[in-house]
């Protein structure tokens, strides 16, 4: 998307992005606020002053700057957002930045310039064009702008916002609608500094992370590679302030690195794994191949995890394949707010980053190693010519990826008790047990099936569930319950209720092969979650080893490949399915021949045994209208499945199509070509000629009617003689001249140049009776002469009017 540059007049300094107040937020200040300013200020000195509605503390609106930066630096971009948290909203805004202790009614007093993301959403203010406002009020929860820090030498800069709810104004001079941000030291370029607060909430909070990737190649069509793109596994975890996964500026480590280049989350999770006092959970969710399909044909990856007070923060990190080192992911994010409360929902757009490690420029660069290795960075539009982001104009790139962070509960005492909506206060209640059946007398059921084999086979939490049939409902009028039912339950050996079990976490993805080429060892470890209550040993075991086999053709014209991914989920839910996994060739062939390894496998899965149910299915809705206006058509109508899709298939007939009939279409009247004009009725003086055309198809059904099928025109031989007596004399001579050449057509038939011809034949018969109609007859040849070069030489046909008497 093309950035809005800062309109005309402005400084050229780096622009600082700003929200600003809207015009129906002007028509808000009243009068007598605004005439308390003396008529020589400006307006943006007046829109700073004007006082609203004004909430110290008021966090149902935050700004934030991405990174939360306390730096900035000079001409660096930086993308802002204004939000609200759901269900609030607000209708018009208002963001500038000024230099710090300056009151804005200068132009020297602003900092930086501002660019528009979205003309859609945002413009500068007409007033005061420093300032950044909506293009039309309406309801909305987010808006984002750039803003490009000021030079060397500004100092510090203070970014303000203004919200507009209604005929109210909130805006604050500290607080989560202002952000300070001083300009960084020289000598510490590219370095990180996110200040993090201690936390003062109580308890625990449990929240689940989404991630939905964006990257494909209508989104981002430059080189886009076509074959094996993907998100590596997701890994991360909640941690606390002591503990840095990786930031902006900092080096990235040898986990972060294996990520960053093999996809491979084997190592980050063993660093994280080693930081286990400061670390509460780690945070993991399957790779995507493709990276991006519809979220109706493959849901979103998701991972759940804890948070508490001194572990408040998380961070997680996956790798955009195939790249050089690119990643996308989320640094220290906080989830513990000012008010000793619990954060209830971040969505942050993800743009990719660098990790310093690789020298690529494009998603399929050879491998180029960076020594010394550099800080990790954001990539820019302006990296690289051949970069598949790069925009000479320095545009900013579209984001690959959004993260969404919900809280689903909170655990314990709770310092902060006022929950945030309705959902909140159901998300924080303890599920009841219903220990009483609450089936209505009048639903009549089967009795419930054994329940089914838990959907985690090891000690994580997962599923369990059982099922009915509804054989009757005798009173329609009386909902009846659901026919399935479902439990939570753990893999075998992971009951909390016996105490000599000792609870084991899943096992860590294999560690790389010991060797590159040719066959070599790999372990994998677990750890106990939990040991004995009863004070026994632990004796199952924590690490497993086992052979493996990486290119076993270690010639020149052999291919290095990455290890195998992890296999995919089953691809059903119950019974037979299959299941891939993935890699990568992490080096061609020396010699320059084709990698001809494989790059996916895949084999059968098997699931828990299906229990067939009867199709719950709605009822059929009403017919469509008929396809057509008139005539034969077709029509349908659709029911839906009511079973949850994870109990079977359903192979009964969701659509019927059926055929449906209007009021005939109206057919119009068709008609001949228009015939050749008779010959004139009349030897001498005036007379007439007609044509005539043919009626094929008589209109139907309220069709268009026949136009006239006979026309006439005028015509004119010579003039009639006056004397009777020459003129009688005069026609019998023609008539007997007439006689004449008919008794020679008859004999030896009529000579033309370069060609005999046979007589003429009959006058057809009169194609009406009455009201004008014609008659044809024809000659045709009869012999050409081998010289004649004439085209006179062809069949002939006359036509002449008949029964011209009206009917």
């Amino acid at each position: 998307m093309r950035l809005s540059p800062a309109p005309p007049g402005l400084s050229p300094s780096p622009a600082l992005l700003a929200l600003a107040l809207p015009l129906a937020a002007a028509l808000a200040f009243s009068d007598e606020t605004l005439d308390k300013v003396p008529k020589s200020e400006g307006y943006c000195s007046r829109l700073l002053r004007a006082q609203g509605t004004r909430r110290e503390g008021y966090t149902e609106f935050s700004l934030r700057v991405e990174g939360d930066p306390d730096f900035y630096k000079p001409g660096t971009s930086y993308r802002v957002t204004l939000s609200a948290a759901p269900p609030s909203y607000f209708r018009g805004f208002t963001l500038i930045a000024l230099k710090e202790n300056r009151e804005g009614d200068k132009e020297e007093d602003h900092a930086g310039t501002f660019q528009i993301i979205d003309e859609e959403e945002t413009q500068f203010m007409s007033n005061c064009p420093v300032a950044v406002t909506e293009s039309t009020p309406r309801r909305r929860t987010r808006i984002q702008v750039f803003w490009i820090a000021p030079p060397a030498g500004t100092g510090c800069v203070i970014l303000k916002a203004s919200i507009v709810q209604k005929r109210i104004i909130y805006f604050q001079d500290e607080g989560s609608l202002t952000k300070r941000l001083c300009e960084q030291d020289s000598m510490f370029d590219g370095v990180t500094d996110k200040p993090i607060l201690d936390c003062c909430a109580c308890g625990t909070a449990k929240y689940r992370l989404t991630f939905y990737g964006n990257w494909s190649e209508k989104t981002h069509p430059k080189d886009y590679p076509r074959r094996a793109n993907h998100w590596s596994a997701i890994i991360g975890g909640s941690h606390s302030k002591n503990y840095v996964l990786w930031e902006y500026g900092g080096y990235a480590s040898e986990g972060v690195k294996q990520v960053a280049e093999l996809g491979s989350p084997v190592k980050m999770e063993e660093e994280i794994r080693q930081q286990s006092d400061e670390v509460l959970t780690v945070i993991k969710a399957k790779a995507q191949w493709p990276a991006w399909q519809p979220l109706n044909v493959r849901a979103a990856p998701s991972a759940e995890f804890s948070v508490d007070r001194t572990r408040h923060l998380m961070s997680f990190l996956t790798m955009m394949g195939p790249s050089p080192d690119w990643n996308v992911g989320l640094s220290a994010e906080d989830l513990c707010t000012k008010e000793c409360g619990w954060v209830q929902k971040v969505v942050q757009d993800l743009i990719p980053w660098d990790a310093g490690t690789d020298s690529g420029v494009t998603y399929e660069s050879p491998n180029k190693p960076t020594i010394p290795q550099e800080k990790i960075r954001p990539l820019t539009s302006l990296d690289h010519p051949q970069s598949p982001f790069y925009d000479p104009e320095g545009g900013s790139i579209t984001q690959v990826a959004r993260v969404v962070i919900e809280r689903i509960a909170r655990k314990g005492e709770q310092c902060n008790i006022v929950p945030d909506n309705v959902d909140d206060i159901v998300a924080d209640l303890a599920p009841e047990e219903k220990d009483e059946d609450d089936t209505p007398e009048t639903c009549i059921y089967s009795n419930w099936s054994p329940w089914s084999a838990c959907s985690s086979s090891t000690c994580d939490k997962g599923k369990r569930m059982r099922q009915r049939m509804l054989k009757a409902q005798l009173d329609l009028s009386v909902p009846c319950p659901d026919t399935q039912d479902f439990q939570p339950c753990m893999g075998p050996g992971c009951s909390d209720e016996d105490g000599s079990t000792c609870t084991m976490s899943e096992w860590i993805t294999w560690s790389p092969c010991s060797i590159s080429c040719g066959m070599g060892m790999r372990s994998r470890e677990r750890y106990v979650k939990q040991f004995p209550e009863d004070g026994s040993v632990c004796t199952l075991p924590t690490e497993e080893t086992e052979k493996c086999t990486v290119n076993e053709e270690c010639s020149p014209s052999s291919c290095l490949m990455t290890e195998w991914g992890e296999w995919d989920e089953c691809s059903a839910t119950c019974g037979m399915g299959m299941k891939k996994r993935h890699r990568m060739v992490k080096m061609s062939p020396a010699d320059g021949s084709m990698c001809k390894a494989e790059t996916s496998q895949a084999e059968k899965c098997m699931m828990p045994e299906c229990h067939t149910i009867p199709c719950l299915l709605s009822p059929w809705s009403e017919w469509s209208d008929c396809s057509v206006t008139c005539g034969k058509g077709m029509r349908t109508r659709q029911r839906m499945l009511k079973s949850l899709a994870e109990l079977g298939d359903c192979n009964e007939e969701l659509e019927q199509v059926e055929k449906c009939m209007l009021p005939e279409c109206p057919i119009d009247c068709e008609l001949t070509e228009w015939s050749q004009w008779s010959e004139c009725n009349k030897s001498c003086g005036k007379g007439h000629m007609i044509r005539t055309r043919m009626i094929q198809m008589e209109p139907q059904f309220g069709g268009a009617p026949c136009p006239e099928t006979v026309q006439r025109k005028k015509c004119r031989i010579r003039k009639c003689l006056k004397n009777p007596s020459i003129q009688k004399l005069r026609w019998r001579e023609a008539r007997e001249s007439r006689r004449g050449e008919q008794l020679r057509e008859e004999s030896d038939g009529e000579q033309f140049p370069g060609c005999r011809m046979r007589p003429w034949t009959a006058w057809s018969e009169c194609t009406k009776l009455c009201g004008g109609g014609i008659q044809e007859r024809y000659m045709t040849v009869k012999k050409r002469f081998k010289s004649s070069q004439f085209t006179s030489c062809k069949d002939k046909k006359e036509i002449r009017a008949c029964n011209v008497h009206p009917c």
